[in-house]
């Protein structure tokens, strides 16, 4: 495949993709929606706290226990710091959770992670790899992608709704199945273009990536009993810590920093997340 095509797909596609997700999760948003944070404090302020917080804590910490490479390590942080996207919410629908709080968690986690993602890349490029080796990250830059990719989207998508809820709605309902579309459309490209790197780190990436993952499910049901939420709220925690904008990770690792390296772990996680969000709806039912 040549060089422009991958380009192209880097630079292109995938943030149009992106674009789209987040410009989905905004049709089904309004304004009044963001009151759940003060109508249910105690739901969503334990799920940002397991999103923003100890997720990205967790993920420093499983990549200095294994000792990974430091371009593992920071794809490792840079999925972590990523909000939980638009495929979180479609696997809550699916299984009957509590979408309204899954929605109302996503929307939240991306308006804040547009600080927060930015400086948790930054801590960890800083704290991984050895000095003169680490790939250069423009934090305002990557701020302004960021707004480009996620706010904008999303605060067009609420204006729609917004001005015509009935096209909105039908519009929903055609973007829905988009999220796990580009999230399939990615992985695929990415593990087709850079089949022997992912290949030859599989086997030192793919345990750690499946380790983050089930310790993020856990960690996310734990909190949801350990703060008494119904069995709803349970599984909407589990998903929304654990499924992670492996899309986002991955525009971030190709786009914004450069590095294939870097996407080796969001595109083993993209997997391993479905599998075992998969697992855990049938096993919650």
């Amino acid at each position: 495949m040549s060089d422009e095509l991958i380009s192209i797909f880097n630079t292109q596609v995938i943030p149009l993709g992106l674009m789209a997700i987040m410009f989905s999760l905004g049709l089904s948003l309004q304004l009044a929606d963001f009151g759940r944070l003060l109508a249910r404090p105690k739901s969503a302020g334990v799920g940002l706290c397991g999103q923003l917080i100890l997720l990205p804590a967790l993920a420093f910490i499983l990549a200095s226990l294994f000792q990974l490479p430091a371009a593992m390590a920071v794809g490792l942080l840079i999925l972590a710091a990523c909000p939980g996207g638009v495929t979180s919410n479609a696997l809550v629908f699916a299984a009957r959770g509590d979408v309204a709080l899954s929605v109302t968690l996503t929307a939240c986690s991306s308006l804040l992670t547009i600080i927060s993602t930015p400086l948790i890349i930054g801590f960890g490029i800083s704290h991984f790899y050895p000095q003169g080796e680490a790939p250069q990250l423009d934090v305002l830059m990557t701020i302004k992608k960021l707004l480009q990719m996620a706010v904008i989207p999303i605060a067009l998508g609420m204006l729609l709704r917004h001005f015509n809820s009935t096209l909105a709605e039908k519009l929903v309902n055609y973007l829905r199945p988009t999220s796990m579309l580009v999230l399939i459309l990615v992985i695929g490209f990415s593990v087709f273009v850079s089949f022997d790197l992912v290949l030859d780190n599989l086997r030192q990436a793919g345990p750690v990536a499946y380790l983050l993952n089930l310790l993020a499910m856990a960690m996310g049901l734990g909190l949801a009993l350990l703060f008494q939420l119904n069995k709803s709220e349970q599984f909407t925690l589990a998903v929304e810590v654990g499924v992670q904008n492996a899309t986002m990770a991955t525009f971030l690792s190709l786009s914004v920093l450069n590095d294939w390296n870097l996407a080796i772990v969001p595109t083993i996680y993209g997997v391993i997340m479905l599998l075992n969000a998969s697992v855990l709806m049938r096993w919650l039912r």
